[in-house]
């Protein structure tokens, strides 16, 4: 059975069901369970290893290798790894880390120690510097695997292996922190290596931690923290937790950051599953305490909880959208911070840290007999939190409630069951180590069960697919856990859902539901109620079966699959009567009457016992005959109205119409598999008539795979029925003629042929199953080949009869299991068992238990095999060989005869794969060069496979491989003899394809085919998830251990797949394939180019002795499609991958591409484009520099000789390490000597006259990327940049200036490397740098605030001080008088001779040329400025010419004009950092001169360019070196009130740039300037206003430090102090508290409208709400809530100012926006407190009104941390609120209390309920005229609404007292709006959210109360 498409359909989150190769794979992949059935202490010990092993290779039908033989294939693996590591090969070590894979596939012990070992040598591999990232990335995948397998089971624990954290970060730095000038965007080491850390970071000693955070706290600063906090939580171990927690939520707190909640709540799931057992246990040093809630504080706790809450995203009381600004502050952040990217799932990460806290902290809430009920749900405080958080955001659960916010909450939803599954199975084992008073109680499973339950119910008819099927994947979680309390609620809506007829979706729905829930359905042991349910279902699933409907199908058919494969198909109702079972009940027909409940079901029906359960099922599998036979005919039926067969493929109909056949054909697998031998019987009978009585042309194959369903179960009945019919049919139709029309392509179905086709389908379903079987009918067979391959002429009817042959041969010489049933073959043979099947139904099975029924070739099989190749494919081929002797005079007919004869040959190979067994071939030509060693070539896995002629000297295995051979040799003759034939145009097309074809066949099709493979891995893995609870779950059904089994095989038979070696009969076929990969026809082109792909991957170095014909059909005079057809091959990523990194065709294949421009046609042309800028990756210095590593590996060294001490003394052979050692020098010396050739070449088209720009721009690319460091470029090379670098193509000037760049860099880099290792790891320094101790912040933060001096230490880069220092900073003595020596560089001459001339004129003059972009933005281009920066840098004293070149540009009216100017001053400046004292004094002098006609040129469409200017200028630099425009800046003039607004714009755009660039050393005037702006926040232009906020913003940003002098006192404080990193301090809380008392004496002097923006009061409120807004969105919110708490009643009256569409939009928006940003919790009940101090307060109804929504999203995402009496005075304001004289108040409050109620206070509905009912009693409404009318509708309203809110608070269910409320609200429904219109709203409401229930509903209401309920709604009975 397939069940691969049961994953796409159910979508269930069960596991990854992605196509695997086997390199994806992991060894547990293959293992059903990582856990064996018994619990064991040491998981990973030798024997519990070899116990795993012995439960795979016993269910294999054949003798598998021993440990010892396994071992010693080990030791030559890891022999020739060492070897590679030794010779720095590290290329060809990748390929045997694929060989270390293919044997840990084989699930062989590996010991402890040899594990640990390697995972040593990988780690060590994985920091090696300058080795491409690539490789890496290989060697951090092995290290993964070697460790944990996918589902996270460790394969070595801390004990068993300690790994220096040290070395992996010095190489992490590196890749954080990039030269800007040499920064390559694409490259992602940096998220390589932090995986590489996170995977280890369990092997970190943790007696480091302290270490680690000594390190990473000082480097961590407000700008960094998005790079730092990633760090630092994948480097600490998970160990001694309480040393970095406090630190870790205090940084958590204050900061806003999505990324850092992501990273921490991450964290602390982890933790919380790690430490589940708290530190009890063995060795408790490390492990963490249970503290308040599981390992957490309470102030931890909440933190935990308010963050998970918050990341629930749905929009409480706001419109749809993000409720956070954590990422747009992340947003913010720089570039390199956001390189770091990590998939995480905030719901699996709140789901641990619940499940995992959950344990018992008090009282049982329900037990309690107390009236205030004091306890927690289930005793757990987690399970009470996790019931609040379920209730609050229940209602968008509801389909109806949808959006966004869907996918994250069932996701939730899922992941809680899922762990919560885990859990539970852990602890009934008894190697749990979590205290019995500390593990899940039956409670607490019952009450998690319980909260989820309504959640999932509601979501189960989501119509989002991705939620459906988390829900489901939730549900079927929760019905293994309490079924009965699950699946009742689930079958109620699984009868209504396939009931309905008008809601298919509900339907599909309630069948995928089903399919999940297979298993309790099935069991009486999982759950009692569910077998006699079986039947009912089944029958209602056979409607949805329809041709019409292919969703529909598909899940009807996925249920019946998932249900039958675990029941028997027969009738235990005669065994009790007596009656015997006959042939005629086939012919009743299913009874017309709806189906019924079964008894049992019906409400109020009681529980009915063990033993009564049992006969009810009993007696409904007396329906089971009668289903059968309708499931048959109804398939049959949907046969019947298939579309035509046709096309191509052959295909019925779309894609909808074939998953719908293969789903039917998955369903009549297992339907046949599992019925009785009577029920079989019948079917069968059913099927022959109507196969000899029906011949349809639409469903030929679809009935063939039917008969081949029932072949599958009894293959010797169901040919002993169909041969003799199907036999005369079809020599009686071909004696008639069918399949006499010659065709060799496809072609439409001939209807004289159905006949044919149909038996012919049959007979192929019938010959597909049972080898021995088929031997009583081999003369018959054999006969009937022999007629089929003679008279078969047309394409169908050849190709099927291929199609039969290799059926047969697969049959009879295959090794395969025979069935899957739900139980032994023995068992189900057992008369016993078909006595009592029901009460095994849904059995399961330990591994060992599985007896697996294999076929394998009998020595008659084989016999056939021979009989059929010497009758049949041995003349067929003589035949082909007489054809191809006289070729050239084909005509049709022989064309004809040539492609059918061929599809025969090739099926007979086809169907033999595992025949023979490849022994050693005698490679021709090894293709080695000089310094490679032909014993580190790689060759497959050889292991026992079940082949089955394995020895070369049996006659049979030669006899076989002669034939074999014998085919090979006619398809070469063939193929070239059609290559050669080319008169024969397009005719021949078919006939090419064809031997294309027997290519693939003989090359490819042996042992098993990749896809194949991954085909068999998902079916498996899905079948297996599908009916486990954990990933640890010991047994499964008898079907997963089949498939285990039979994966088990195929991987073995997979790995003689895998490097092939290459005869020369091999060579032959794949250069004919590379030639009809380049074929003149497209057709024949691709098909070819498909399977050269393949078989590159397969035969060792058949890439490389085929790449020089491809390359050399780029040449000139080729013909074009020769040369698309070789660019299609070479493109490929893995061909030009592999070419590039190849040392014979580097250089060949760079040179091809660049050669192309002979050919003009466009599609040629745009692939050589493509292909050129790919192949870039792979011409990276990294890459070329791991072909010729050039550095020691001491490290590398010291882990393989560890790791030697685990083999023997033969590890590595010492002759064979000689020799690579000898040749690891000659591959250095080629390597580089090709790479010299290779850029000579490259820049030889380059400069050719002839050279089109396209190619030159291609060549200069390739060039830039051939740049290395530790060579210096030739002078051609670089004259050559040179001269481009003022091209009139803009790319190959930006290339040609970045390589120029590149080069000044790495010129740097060499003069001030002492060694290569100090080049490569970029660990040199300047002669100028110098260390500077930091002993006292304070006195060095002076420091740099002192004039320069001779004696100065400029530090440019202050990285650390934000929460405390590092040691030591680095600084740069100043630049002497004498300049900076650089290395002896011939190249250095070139670029100063052309600087000299008129170099600087004609760049800039291209720099100034106007954007082709429409509406170009004028902005900062950062490679000139990085290209004048390098020229300055190196030639400082020699850029007189570019002076005189900016000076004009600067001044320009044109703007890019200015740009260029601007660009060309910013490199300068930049550049003169080491400048001798006169040349940067000059420099400065000569700008500051200019300085203020820059400014005063400023317009508004350059003042962003200017800015970025500016800051460019000022970044990273001690402010002492830009001291002249810093006292400039300085110097403007702050005037808020000048007349000109944009001039006071451009002052503080500049000085804001500077405040940001300065930062910490800023803060010491920060004061002054922020009194200033203070002072001035009634400036009368809002664009100074804007600038005010955000410089406020800045300067508060930058005070901002919390810098402690040691991280030891940092850690202190955090253990210690509440605010320790100074979050709650407001430094001008006095000043704002000045302002606002202003405010009410400025809001009654407004001025009226439309000069009320003119008003003090408008202007100063919009300054202030514009800085909280804009302090809101930034990391540092937390800054500013001590201010907006203060603002807060003033904020709330400005809300109902709509005289003021601005001060009431942002005010309105800073109040949601207080609610998006998780507040210190000491602030929410202030905030609380001044929003229900507003609503009680105010007289204008319109703050109460704008109040009341921000008031509820507020509660709600600080629902937790309210406490009792704040939540007492929400209630209080509401209930006010109710009573309010205005209706849009009363409403709102309405909606308000609704919610409050529902998510924290439904104790208190019986008190309100009383109020509210009472109110309405006692009032009356008189008559309109009356005064108190007002009044007392008012009163009336009021209580109405607060019925109706208690309605709505609890809207998926009915209270006990809801019913009553009806007849109270009813009378009132005829009552005046309001009123009228609210009961209505209420009942739409009620009738929207019970619409799923209502069948269960509608029990609790009587007929009156019905009534009154539908009079609410319309006034008529909805409901009746």
């Amino acid at each position: 059975m397939d069940l691969a498409n049961i994953s796409a359909a159910l979508q269930l989150n069960l596991s990854d069901f992605s196509s695997t190769s086997i390199f994806d794979m992991e060894d547990d992949d293959l293992s059903f369970a990582d856990t064996p059935a018994e619990d064991v202490d040491d998981q990973s010990s030798l024997e519990i290893q070899k116990q795993h092993l012995q439960s795979y290779i016993s269910s294999v039908p054949y003798q598998c290798e021993d440990p010892e033989f396994m071992q010693a294939k080990l030791e030559e693996i890891v022999g020739k790894i060492s070897i590679c590591a030794k010779a720095q090969n590290w290329h060809v070590m990748t390929v045997w880390d694929k060989m270390l894979q293919c044997w840990m596939i084989m699930r062989y012990p590996m010991p402890k120690s040899t594990r640990a070992k390697l995972v040593r040598l990988y780690y060590e591999l994985c920091i090696l510097p300058s080795i491409e990232a690539r490789v890496i990335r290989s060697w951090a995948d092995m290290l993964s695997r070697l460790l944990a397998s996918k589902n996270g089971k460790r394969k070595l624990e801390s004990a068993d292996l300690q790994l220096p954290w040290q070395p992996l970060w010095l190489a992490l730095q590196k890749e954080l922190w990039p030269k800007k000038r040499i920064q390559d965007s694409s490259r992602n080491l940096i998220n390589i290596l932090l995986f590489v850390a996170e995977k280890c970071k369990r092997y970190y000693p943790g007696e480091e931690i302290q270490s680690m955070l000594a390190t990473f706290l000082p480097m961590l600063t407000q700008e960094t923290v998005l790079t730092m906090v990633p760090v630092l939580t994948s480097f600490v171990p998970p160990t001694h937790c309480d040393q970095y927690l406090p630190v870790i939520f205090k940084l958590w707190e204050a900061f806003n950051s999505g990324i850092l909640d992501d990273r921490f709540l991450e964290l602390a799931g982890e933790l919380s599953e790690e430490f589940i057992a708290g530190d009890t246990g063995d060795n408790p040093e490390g492990k963490a305490a249970w503290k308040d809630v599981g390992i957490w504080t309470e102030a931890q706790w909440d933190v935990l909880i308010g963050k998970g809450l918050g990341s629930m995203n749905v929009p409480v009381g706001i419109t749809r959208g993000s409720s956070t600004t954590a990422n747009h502050a992340d947003a913010l952040s720089n570039f390199q911070s956001l390189r770091i990217k990590k998939p995480i799932s905030r719901q699996s990460a709140f789901a641990k840290i619940l499940v995992y806290s959950i344990s018992t902290d008090g009282d049982d809430i329900s037990a309690s007999n107390s009236p205030q009920q004091t306890g927690y749900l289930a005793g757990s405080r987690a399970l009470d939190i996790l019931e609040r958080l379920i209730i609050s955001t229940e209602s968008f659960f509801h389909p109806s409630n949808s959006g966004p916010w869907s996918i994250q909450l069932t996701t939730f939803l899922q992941r809680l069951s899922a762990e919560f599954a885990n859990r539970v199975q852990e602890e009934q084992r008894e190697s749990c180590k979590t205290p019995v008073p500390r593990r899940l109680t039956t409670n607490m499973r019952k009450a998690f069960v319980s909260t989820l339950r309504t959640p999932a119910l509601l979501a189960m008819f989501s119509k989002d697919p991705m939620s459906l099927g988390l829900t489901q994947g939730a549900l079927r979680i929760l019905a293994m856990l309490e079924p009965s309390l699950i699946m009742p609620d689930l079958l109620e809506r699984s009868y209504s859902g396939l009931e309905t007829t008008l809601e298919t979706h509900r339907t599909t729905a309630a069948l995928s539901m089903l399919s999940g829930i297979a298993r309790p359905l099935t069991s009486e042991n999982v759950w009692l109620g569910g077998q006699k349910h079986v039947v009912p279902l089944l029958e209602l699933c056979i409607p949805g079966i329809d041709v019409n409907d292919p969703t529909k199908t598909v899940f009807s058919t996925m249920f019946i699959v998932a249900t039958i494969q675990h029941i028997k198909l027969a009738d235990l109702s005669i065994h009790q009567s007596g009656v015997p079972f006959t042939d005629d009940a086939g012919l009743m027909e299913v009874d017309d009457d709806p189906t019924q409940l079964p008894a049992g079901v019906e409400a109020g029906m009681p529980t009915l016992s063990r033993s009564e359960e049992r006969a009810l099922v009993r007696e409904t599998t007396a329906g089971f005959s009668d289903w059968v036979v309708a499931l048959f005919r109804r398939v049959l039926a949907l046969y019947e109205n298939l579309p035509e067969e046709g096309g191509r493929k052959n295909m019925t109909g779309g894609k909808s119409e074939e998953g719908v056949l293969k789903s039917i054909k998955n369903m009549m697998d297992v339907v046949c598999l599992h019925l009785s031998d009577q029920l079989f019987d019948l079917v069968l009978n059913l099927v022959f008539d109507y196969a000899t009585t029906t011949a349809l042309s639409n469903a030929v194959r679809a009935f063939g795979q039917l008969v081949a369903c029932l072949a599958r179960v009894k293959p010797e009945k169901v040919l002993n029925k169909f041969i003799p019919f199907c036999v005369m049919q079809i020599e009686e139709e071909i004696k008639n003629g069918a399949s006499s029309t010659r065709t060799t392509s496809t072609h439409s179905v001939i209807s004289s042929d159905t006949t044919l086709h149909w038996n012919l389908a049959i007979l192929k379903g019938c010959l597909g199953y049972g080898g021995p079987a088929l031997l009583k009918h081999k003369d018959t067979i054999v006969h009937l080949v022999k007629l089929l391959v003679d008279r078969t002429m047309n394409e169908r009817g050849y190709v099927s009869t291929g199609q039969l042959i290799t059926r047969i041969l697969h049959t009879v010489a295959g090794v395969y299991p025979y069935n899957s049933r739900f139980v032994n073959t023995k068992e189900w043979n057992d008369p016993t068992f078909d006595r009592d099947h029901n009460l095994h139904w849904g059995k399961f099975y330990k591994p060992q238990d599985v007896e697996v029924d294999w076929h394998v070739p009998s020595d008659l099989e084989i016999q056939f095999v021979f009989q059929l190749l010497d009758e049949v494919a041995t003349p067929t081929l003589v035949k082909i060989e007489e054809l191809l002797e006289r070729i050239p005079t084909w005509n049709s007919v022989d064309r004809n005869d040539f492609c059918r004869f061929m599809q025969a040959s090739k099926a007979f190979w086809a169907g033999l794969p595992t025949f023979l067994k490849e022994q050693n071939k005698t490679v021709d030509n090894p293709h080695l060069y000089d310094d490679e060693a032909q014993d580190l070539l790689i060759s497959h896995l050889n292991v026992e496979a079940g082949f089955t002629l394995t020895d070369p000297l049996d006659p049979r295995y030669q006899r076989a491989l002669a034939s074999r051979n014998r085919f090979g040799k006619a398809i070469v003759v063939a193929a070239r003899a059609l290559r050669e034939k080319r008169e024969g145009g397009e005719d021949h097309i078919d006939a090419v394809i064809s031997v294309s074809k027997a290519i693939d066949v003989f090359l490819l099709d042996y042992g098993l085919a990749k896809s194949h493979f991954d085909s068999l891995h998902k079916s498996y893995t899905t079948a297996r998830d599908l009916n486990r609870l954990w990933s640890k779950q010991p047994d499964n059904s008898r079907l997963v251990f089949v498939k285990r089994a039979q994966l088990y095989h195929s991987g073995r038979v997979y790995m003689h797949s895998l490097y092939r070696s290459r005869s020369s009969l091999d060579d032959d076929l794949i250069r004919e394939l590379v030639e009809y990969s380049m074929s003149p026809y497209t057709r024949v082109r691709r098909h070819a180019q498909g399977i050269l792909l393949n078989v590159y991957s397969t035969y060792v170095r058949s890439t490389r002795s085929t790449l020089p014909i491809l390359l050399n059909a780029l040449a000139a005079k080729n013909d074009p499609d020769r040369m698309k057809g070789a660019l299609y091959v070479l493109g490929d990523s893995g061909i030009m991958s592999y070419a590039l990194a190849d040392e014979g065709f580097q250089r060949q294949y760079l040179v091809a591409l660049l050669e192309c421009q002979h050919e003009e046609k466009p599609s040629i042309q745009k692939l050589v484009s493509n292909y050129a800028s790919d192949c870039l990756v792979h011409l990276a210095e990294d890459v070329l520099h791991t072909d010729a590593y050039s550095l020691q590996t001491p490290t590398i060294e010291q882990a393989l000789q560890s790791l030697s001490e685990d083999f023997s003394s033969s590890l590595i052979p010492s002759s064979l390490l000689s020799e690579a050692l000898a040749k690891t020098l000659v591959r250095i010396t080629t390597r580089n000597a090709i790479y010299e050739e290779t850029v000579t070449s490259i820049l030889k088209i380059a400069t050719r006259s002839s050279t089109h720009w396209r190619y030159v721009q291609m060549a200069s690319r390739m060039l830039l990327s051939l740049v290395r460091r530790d060579l210096p470029p030739s002078p051609d090379m670089v004259k050559f940049f040179m001269e481009n670098s003022t091209s009139p193509q803009p790319t190959i000037r930006r290339t040609s200036q970045r390589a120029i760049t590149k080069l000044l860099t790495h010129l740097k880099y060499r003069t001030y490397s002492k060694s290569n290792t100090e080049l490569w790891t970029e660990t040199w320094s300047s002669p100028l740098e110098v260390q500077v101790e930091v002993s006292n912040p304070s006195l060095f933060l002076a420091s740099l605030q002192a004039p320069s001096s001779p004696e100065t230490i400029y530090v440019d880069k202050i990285r650390t001080g934000f929460l405390s220092w590092t040691r030591e900073i680095k600084g740069y003595n100043p630049a002497n008088d004498a300049p900076i020596v650089w290395e002896e560089a011939p190249f250095l001459q070139v670029i100063k001779t052309m600087i000299y001339s008129d170099h600087f004129s004609k760049l800039l003059a291209l720099w100034s040329q106007e954007s082709t972009k429409a509406n170009a933005v004028v902005e900062l281009r950062s490679e000139n400025v990085l290209y004048i920066k390098s020229i300055a840098k190196t030639f400082e004293a020699e850029l007189d010419a570019l002076f005189e070149v900016m000076d004009p540009l600067l001044f320009d009216s044109d703007k890019f004009k200015q740009r260029a100017g601007g660009e060309a001053l910013t490199g300068l400046l930049r550049g003169s950092k080491h400048w001798n004292p006169s040349n940067a004094q000059k420099l400065w002098s000569w700008t500051t001169s200019r300085l203020d006609r820059i400014l005063a040129q400023i317009k508004p469409d350059t003042i962003s360019f200017w800015e970025s200017v500016f800051s460019y200028i000022l970044e990273e630099r001690d402010p002492r070196r830009n001291a002249p425009l810093i006292e400039w800046i300085m110097g403007l003039p702050l005037d808020f009130n000048r007349d000109s607004v944009f001039d006071m714009s451009k002052t503080l755009v500049l000085f804001t740039s500077l405040v940001e660039n300065m930062g910490i050393l800023f803060s010491s005037m920060s004061d002054k300037y922020a009194n200033l702006l203070l002072d001035s926040v009634n400036s009368s232009y809002a664009e100074v206003r804007v600038h005010i906020s955000h410089l406020l913003y800045t300067l508060i940003k930058i005070q901002w430090q919390p810098c402690y002098p040691s991280t030891d006192l940092l850690l202190q404080a955090c253990h210690t102090s509440t605010d320790p990193l100074h979050i709650r301090e407001a430094r001008y809380q006095v000043r704002i508290g000045e302002i606002l008392a202003n405010l009410p004496k400025w809001r009654e002097e407004r001025l009226p409208p439309p000069k009320v923006i003119l008003s003090e009061y408008d202007k100063v409120g919009l300054t202030l709400l514009q800085w909280i807004w804009v302090s809101a969105h930034g990391s540092q919110a937390c800054l500013v809530f001590p201010y907006a708490v203060q603002m807060m009643p003033e904020i709330l009256r400005m809300s109902e100012l709509n005289d003021s569409s601005d001060l009431q939009t942002y005010s309105t928006a800073v109040l949601y926006v207080l609610s998006a940003i998780t507040p210190v919790r000491e602030y929410i009940p202030v905030i609380l407190e001044n929003f229900v101090t507003a609503i009680k307060s105010s007289s204008s109804w319109r703050i109460r009104h704008h109040t009341l929504p921000a008031l509820i999203v507020f509660f709600y995402r600080n629902l937790l941390y309210i406490p009792p009496e704040g939540v007492s005075k929400v209630m209080d304001v509401l209930l006010d609120c109710l009573a309010d004289e205005n209706v849009e108040v009363r409403e709102t409050a309405y909606k308000v209390l609704s919610g409050v109620v529902r998510v924290s206070q439904r104790k208190s509905i019986t008190s309100l309920k009383k109020r509210f009912v009472s109110l309405i009693k006692k009032t009356t409404l008189p008559s309109r005229k009356d005064p108190s009318y007002a009044n007392s509708l008012r009163t009336l309203h009021s209580a109405i609404l607060g019925c109706c809110a208690l309605i709505e608070s609890c809207p998926y269910t009915v209270e006990p007292w809801m019913p009553p409320l009806t007849e109270l609200l009813a009378p009132h429904a005829t009552d005046p709006p309001p009123i009228s219109t609210t009961i209505r709203k209420c009942a739409g409401e009620f009738k929207k959210t019970h619409q799923d229930t209502w069948h269960k509903d509608q029990l609790a209401f009587d007929e009156e109360q019905l009534q009154s309920l539908s009079t609410m709604l319309v006034g008529t009975s909805y409901y009746a």
